[in-house]
């Protein structure tokens, strides 16, 4: 029996905000940037320019997945809570799933998978602090970037371009 480490990427399950479950496969084909948020960081204007990309390329095949964390201690405690402060302050219309943890060994089994992708600088491992982002190619591959590179960074526009259908 295949564990958790042994499972593709789109097949680890996690939790949507109204407790469902859900894998990455169920986007299948998409152009993915998962990324850790959290309400009060002062890295929280990032939702703004997620949101563009989401309104920019969504009707070509691109998703933003938040997941709100609390492992930095800059999250609001309550799911409902979290939502409103998305959509009232940043007009989200992207996913924002159930909280999780990013590090440590109660991390979800989904960053448990996508820590193991490298930064540019070939760096693997702990997730550094909140808006740290993960772009899942549809072939599976991963690229990761760091949550000073701005969502709108020209790295992170040019693999989404490069990867959706014209």
């Amino acid at each position: 029996m295949a564990t958790v480490e042994d499972a593709p990427l789109s097949s680890i399950p996690f939790s949507t905000s109204d407790g469902r479950q859900a894998t990455l496969g169920d986007y299948a084909g998409k152009v993915l940037l998962i990324v850790n948020v959290a309400s009060r960081c002062g890295l929280a204007p990032q939702y703004e320019q997620l949101e563009q990309l989401k309104k920019t390329y969504g009707d070509r095949g691109f998703e933003v997945l938040a997941f709100p964390s609390n492992q930095f201690l800059q999250e609001l405690s309550k799911m409902d809570d979290i939502l409103e402060y998305c959509s009232m302050t940043w007009g989200v219309t992207f996913p924002v799933m159930d909280k999780v943890r990013v590090n440590g060994g109660n991390a979800a089994p989904l960053y448990k998978e996508l820590k193991k992708a490298e930064d540019a600088a070939g760096k693997s491992g702990r997730v550094t602090w909140n808006f740290e982002k993960f772009l899942v190619l549809p072939d599976g591959d991963v690229h990761r970037f760091r949550p000073q590179t701005k969502p709108d960074d020209p790295a992170i526009v040019s693999l989404i371009e490069a990867n959706l259908p014209a």
